[in-house]
């Protein structure tokens, strides 16, 4: 079986300079918000699957730079989300084994085009709402609020409160598992799947300048079938 990045015969897009923007947290590129997405599917044909998908996907509102271990996608969280799910989808109709790995990041003041202020602060905006899909996706997701000092309105961080918070989201979604090691397990609708990801990054951004979180999907995985025998057995 072999793997490949997502796009990874595809140009790439140039990144638009948000360089000498008056309020670089007024854009969503400003605010260096984006992914690091790369798809996996588990065929012998898998550049032919994959160049397929995404020739197809709609990328309005996006920019992408496509380089040989992954895929950057910069733009509105919404987009980001709609992208994804799309992706993912897209993925699951393949009836292949696949995963998709993503790598979500706003505010952080390294990133390549975003220059934050000092005491930039958190920069909020709407959760986008989920979509279902009617494909089954198991994933491993954690969460990484990156604050280390009293914000403005007085708030101290708290990286495992926000997490938390982050995790009761995904329970009122549905979604959540169970905890593991260093991850939560979320399981449902892959919309909803990645939704709650989206959503739980986007919540602690509200509070947080600089928050990361780490999605890794499996679609149609032999062990998946495993389980709906087991459920279907009780």
């Amino acid at each position: 079986m072999t793997t490949s990045p997502v796009g990874a015969t595809a140009h790439p897009t140039r990144t638009p300079d948000a360089h000498g923007s008056p309020d670089p947290t007024a854009t969503p590129l400003g605010f260096g918000v984006g992914a690091r997405v790369t798809a996996a599917v588990m065929t012998d044909d898998y550049a032919r699957v994959l160049v397929g998908i995404l020739s197809r996907l709609d990328e309005t509102g996006l920019v992408r730079e496509t380089g040989d271990v992954s895929t950057y996608l910069g733009g509105h969280e919404a987009h980001l989300q709609r992208y994804l799910v799309d992706l993912a989808e897209s993925l699951a109709r393949t009836e292949h084994h696949a995963s998709l790995t993503v790598v979500l990041s706003r505010g952080c003041p390294g990133e390549v085009v975003c220059e934050l202020p000092d005491g930039a602060g958190p920069r909020g905006t709407e959760v986008p709402a989920p979509r279902r899909t009617g494909r089954y996706a198991s994933a491993e997701w954690a969460l990484y609020p990156l604050a280390d000092q009293v914000t403005a309105e007085g708030t101290a961080p708290d990286h495992m409160r926000d997490i938390y918070a982050a995790i009761d989201h995904a329970r009122e979604l549905g979604t959540f598992r169970d905890s593991a090691h260093f991850v939560t397990r979320l399981e449902g609708d892959v919309g909803e799947v990645i939704a709650s990801a989206v959503a739980g990054w986007l919540l602690v951004g509200r509070s947080v300048q600089h928050v990361t979180s780490h999605l890794t999907l499996s679609l149609n995985s032999p062990s998946h079938e495993a389980r709906e025998l087991e459920e279907e057995a009780r």
